[in-house]
């Protein structure tokens, strides 16, 4: 979801004087029946091991995905992370409203060549991940939603500081150009906003989010993705836009084995949305990361201990 970043500006004018190019490799099309998909890969691509479709959030993308779909690759599954419609390299067009991304989830399946999957979605990608299950019910075999939107959803309007930062070029570059030159800073400002933590808890968030290279590499990724709007601007307005029209998802309908994460401290997508689903999915499991942020799965003292949990139940 959108990221504040007030008082980055003052930050980013002491990093530096160069800014990193932001990668782009290692993504393909695929054509499915609805339409190309933008996607990454990772993992083992050997055909025996199980697959999980990764569902980024606002703003995202096959590059943010990737990258929180890291541990389940590292724990031996093959991971596919698309773009949503409207984020890089996926087109919008005909594919705006969340039933229409759910089968589009499906369709990529198709094409890949995968009657099944497991689904790990985050925070925006709640929507289309819960009505893939809904929808194409024997392609799901797990669904791990971590501070997943669950239903209707209104973003906050961003202050006219965060609009500079987040809606311009020149206030897109500033933000690459922290990341690139202040990465402590970058993480800092992030887990910042992404929750109602203490100094104390901040501080030990940034320290382990900085000693660990997958934690520093995914929050770096998320903050990279909000300064994109160029590539994305698209997606998020239509996220706005479709989320914002939800009445329900159906989420008494999921047959699939659910686990339902989320941070106690979440200021992004209220804790609200995991109690809905977590009392409205029959069977669900939930875990709530005490003092936890948005990105409570990633960065959190408990955090590899919640993504074990993800990844028994992905790999059922």
């Amino acid at each position: 979801m959108l990221t504040s970043i007030r008082g980055l500006l003052a930050v980013t004018l002491l990093a530096g004087s160069s800014l990193a190019a932001m990668p782009d490799a290692d993504r393909q099309t695929v054509d499915t029946d609805l339409g190309p998909v933008e996607i990454q890969r990772a993992g083992p691509d050997d055909g025996a091991a199980p697959v999980v479709l990764v569902v980024h959030g606002m703003p995202g993308g096959c590059d943010q995905a990737v990258a929180m779909g890291g541990f389940l690759a590292r724990a031996g599954c093959a991971v596919i992370a698309p773009s949503r419609p409207g984020y890089l390299g996926t087109p919008l067009e005909g594919r705006e409203s969340v039933d229409a991304q759910a089968d589009l989830h499906a369709a990529l399946l198709d094409a890949l060549g995968h009657e099944r999957a497991g689904v790990l979605a985050w925070s925006g990608g709640g929507p289309s991940a819960y009505r893939l299950a809904v929808r194409h019910p024997g392609r799901v075999t797990g669904l791990v939603a971590a501070a997943a939107v669950s239903g209707p959803f209104t973003a906050a309007p961003p202050g006219l500081d965060e609009r500079l930062m987040l809606e311009t070029s020149a206030g897109n570059w500033l933000l690459r150009f922290l990341a690139a030159h202040a990465p402590k800073a970058t993480i800092q400002s992030t887990l910042k906003a992404e929750g109602d933590v203490t100094r104390e808890q901040l501080h030990a968030l940034v320290a382990e989010a900085v000693a660990d290279e997958h934690e520093r590499d995914l929050v770096l990724t998320m903050a990279g993705a909000v300064a994109d709007r160029r590539h994305r601007g698209p997606g998020i307005d239509n996220d706005r836009v479709a989320f914002g029209a939800i009445t329900s998802l159906e989420l008494e309908r999921i047959a699939a084995p659910v686990l339902v994460v989320n941070g106690s401290a979440d200021t992004d997508v209220p804790p609200a949305h995991s109690d809905h689903a977590a009392a409205t999915i029959p069977g669900a499991q939930r875990l709530i990361l005490d003092a936890g942020t948005h990105l409570a799965l990633w960065v959190h003292p408990h955090a590899h201990q919640a993504q074990e949990r993800a990844v028994a139940l992905l790999r059922h």
